[in-house]
């Protein structure tokens, strides 16, 4: 199911992409293709999403194709402009940093980002991923020099 988090929005609607490709005859048309995906929208701003859908006129009908229902369902969850947001990201160290992450996980997460704003590799890059590890890490690998 799909509660509306912006962070999981990419993977179930490549999900759902996946299943009704795969799924081949069986999504005869658009409408029952867009109902199926607001079946799985069961809790938070999804549910209030997929609610909307349905109870306005024509329902699942009132999108002109699967392209309209996907462009209605990206402006609803997608980022306006990510690059900028993954940017800011970066530069937000309460936002951003290691945290709790392991140091696995902060280098993936900050991969994505990285990805995300479109930045090149370099210092100013090496630094920003320096600072925002986590202190006892920074430590030990001072200690290292």
């Amino acid at each position: 199911t799909y509660n509306g988090n912006r962070t999981s929005r990419e993977c179930f609607l490549q999900s759902c992409f996946t299943y009704i490709h795969l799924s081949g005859d069986a999504f005869d048309s658009d409408a029952l293709k867009i109902a199926w995906m607001l079946s799985y929208m069961k809790a938070g701003q999804a549910s209030t999403y997929a609610l909307h859908v349905l109870q306005r006129p024509g329902g699942v009908g009132s999108f002109t194709d699967w392209a309209a229902f996907e462009k209605d369902f990206q402006a609803e969850f997608f980022l306006i402009d990510p690059a900028k947001s993954a940017a800011l990201a970066l530069r937000n160290r309460e936002q951003y940093g290691q945290g709790k992450q392991t140091l696995d996980e902060y280098i993936d997460s900050f991969q994505v980002l990285v990805e995300q704003a479109a930045y090149s590799y370099g210092l100013q890059l090496c630094l920003t991923f320096q600072d925002d590890l986590h202190p006892a890490l920074m430590e030990r690998i001072d200690s290292l020099t």
